[in-house]
């Protein structure tokens, strides 16, 4: 099976997800869209990406499939896969659904197309409205697994008596809300030191984690986030806000709590420095990798034998159709209409389809890139 993967920028868990296919014996090609800006992508860059996918489903490449992966690339890929008359799958990422309401208006009509429909969260189903199925990211659990903590202090440089709370995320994104996580840190009757870390090479990210006594998510809105089950897969605990799947995945780990209220934060962060490590990595279930790929391979199969009926039963139909016309030809009438065939329904999808659900990365862990500022603020009562 050949697949091509649309993107705007490969980032760890899209690397993971290639990686977990072709593990299972899909072969796939990338097409991310070109840079140009020195800030970010201009818009002639999504001018040129057009001819550049268009090429490369018709210039004799043969695939099985196209996959967009986040919604600013799924009009291409609806494109490619009528161009190459391939099935199309439609992977949202968070802010595609969940953020500007153009983005998700011009996602949303895309997926109406498409054959398949992944959310990572079940959290931006609303946004959708309609049939998905649930293919939450995986975490590497090889790179996110306990480390002690003295050792990985010493990694990262923390001296090793105070009780630290990670805001995994740059304080300058708003929507990440880094003045509700100082308020809760100071709401604490512990004296905590509030961390925080950008730009950190994804490999380093676990020993940031595993140096923390809790990580602290205040985010307004998620479409995971994903750092609160790579902290889990590192029996970090987390206290975080109601947002995205956290209490789904963390709602019942040890000295982890989830909540909209601050005292209840401050609370659960006197809890996580007093109570030790958590017991995330046996709690959470579906965090690797290995089950993400097997979810997306089995979801690829279901959509290319569903095709394959159609096809069949539209021969078929068409068939019948035909010896029709010839007997009503015998019998001097005019050919009866040919009939054509039910085209597969673009918002179902077999197996794990979950319709009645009510999230901008989903992998909210900080991309790769240099060790980046990291920041600090003391608080305690």
């Amino acid at each position: 099976m050949r697949a091509l993967q649309l993107t705007t920028t490969p980032r760890p868990f899209f690397d993971q997800q290639v990686a977990a296919l072709e593990a299972r014996g899909v072969e796939c090609s990338t097409l991310s869209v070109p840079r140009t800006g020195e800030d970010g992508r201009v818009p002639t860059d999504y001018v040129r990406y057009l001819p550049g996918v268009l090429r490369e489903v018709g210039a004799g490449e043969s695939y099985d499939l196209v996959h967009a992966n986040y919604g600013l690339v799924a009009p291409y890929a609806v494109a490619a896969a009528r161009l190459a008359d391939v099935p199309l799958v439609v992977t949202f990422w968070g802010t595609d659904l969940m953020g500007p309401e153009w983005l998700r208006r011009l996602g949303v009509a895309c997926a109406s197309a498409a054959d398949a429909v992944i959310l990572p969260s079940r959290a931006m189903a609303d946004a959708l409205d309609g049939d998905y199925t649930y293919v939450p990211f995986g975490v590497d659990t090889d790179l996110f697994r306990p480390i002690p903590k003295d050792e990985a202090r010493e990694r990262v440089g923390w001296p090793d008596e105070e009780n630290v709370a990670l805001f995994p995320y740059d304080p300058d994104r708003p929507e990440k809300d880094y003045e509700r996580a100082k308020r809760v840190v100071s709401l604490a009757n512990a004296d905590a030191r509030l961390r925080s870390i950008s730009g950190v090479d994804y490999e380093e990210v676990p020993y940031y984690f595993n140096a923390a006594d809790a990580l602290l998510v205040t985010s307004e809105r998620e479409s995971g986030p994903m750092v609160v089950k790579e902290a889990a897969a590192c029996n970090v605990p987390v206290v975080s806000t109601d947002v995205g799947f956290a209490a789904d995945a963390v709602g019942d780990v040890t000295h982890s709590t989830v909540s909209d209220d601050d005292d209840a934060l401050a609370a659960g962060l006197d809890a996580a420095f007093g109570g030790g490590r958590s017991d995330g990595r046996e709690v959470v279930s579906g965090l690797s990798v290995e089950t993400m790929g097997d979810r997306l391979a089995g979801l690829y199969d279901r959509v290319l034998d569903r095709r394959g009926d159609d096809r069949s039963a539209g021969r078929e139909r068409n068939d019948r159709v035909s010896e029709s016309g010839r007997r009503t030809r015998r019998r001097g009438g005019a050919p009866a209409d040919p009939v054509d065939g039910n085209p597969v329904d673009g918002n179902s999808a077999d197996g794990e389809t979950l319709g009645d659900s009510a999230a901008d990365r989903p992998a909210d862990a900080p991309a790769g890139g240099r060790v980046g500022d990291e920041r600090e603020v003391r608080h305690g009562n």
